[in-house]
């Protein structure tokens, strides 16, 4: 799985920001941005619909990854929607198909699901999306070989999976994937973020990217409907952290206590 992707979150939920939108995610591939995520809920299908279009006709497609509703997540359910997902994005497989939140559908009627898909090879791999701990450890005890990831939030002012669902995944050896790494942009704001940004010589988002990177079993999919932007947060991929730029980040935002990570999932 690659380390850095495009998000699409709250994409093709309005017919006016469609081209900017076609335009940065576009722009972003032709950077080298290895991997696309989106769900069949971002724009009731729209996104899934841009991302067909920002991919058509390349020579090498990005590693995509995209979502099922937890109310689509019977077996028959799931099997449908990855087909409406799949004709969407004009593709014969996603790379990783995840189950966006629990619902009322058991994990392993999903899951079942999710290996026909596989072995129909509509899907490569598949996973989870905002299950804590408890949640993780249900999925586990189902041995249907759950690898693919945990898509949840994390960054440096939300390190609630850090306290216990973090360690989890990692002895498992199932990557973390984190979404708004950037906090929705509240975090680029930070006071101490842009002081260390300075030091590090990189802008504030670089920083916060970099530092998300340089998590062992982490992933992250920074979504920005801006060439600008798109560009910026590729460029984290070349800000190197030292020993004392990672101990004042700590400082800074620092890791949680059990009450704390309770707060900040």
């Amino acid at each position: 799985m690659p380390a850095l992707g495009l998000g699409t979150w709250r994409m093709g939920e309005s017919a006016r920001r469609r081209a900017d939108e076609l335009d940065a995610l576009k722009f972003g591939l032709e950077l080298g941005y290895p991997m696309v995520d989106t769900a069949e809920m971002y724009g009731e299908g729209s996104a899934e619909e841009i991302v067909g279009e920002a991919i058509a006709g390349l020579a090498r497609r990005p590693y995509i990854v995209s979502k099922v509703y937890p109310h689509n997540a019977t077996h028959a359910g799931t099997i449908a929607a990855c087909e409406r997902s799949l004709k969407r994005m004009g593709i014969e497989r996603i790379d990783l198909y995840l189950l966006h939140w629990r619902g009322g559908a058991p994990l392993e009627e999903t899951f079942d699901a999710f290996l026909r898909l596989r072995e129909a090879g509509k899907i490569a791999d598949f996973g989870v999306s905002n299950f804590d701990r408890a949640d993780m450890e249900d999925a586990a005890g189902l041995d249907h070989g759950l690898t693919g990831s945990n898509q949840v939030l994390y960054c440096l002012s939300r390190r609630g999976p850090e306290f216990d669902l973090l360690p989890l995944m990692r002895k498992r050896s199932i990557p973390l994937m984190a979404y708004s790494p950037l906090d929705q942009g509240g975090l680029v704001a930070k006071p101490a973020l842009k002081k260390l940004a300075v030091e590090a010589g990189c802008t504030p988002a670089q920083l916060a990217l970099a530092w998300v990177l340089a998590q062992p079993g982490v992933v992250t999919i920074p979504k920005s409907s801006s060439r600008k932007r798109v560009k910026e947060n590729f460029g984290a991929l070349e800000v190197k952290l030292s020993p004392a730029i990672l101990s004042e980040l700590d400082r800074a935002f620092p890791p949680p206590t059990d009450r704390q990570a309770l707060e900040m999932l």
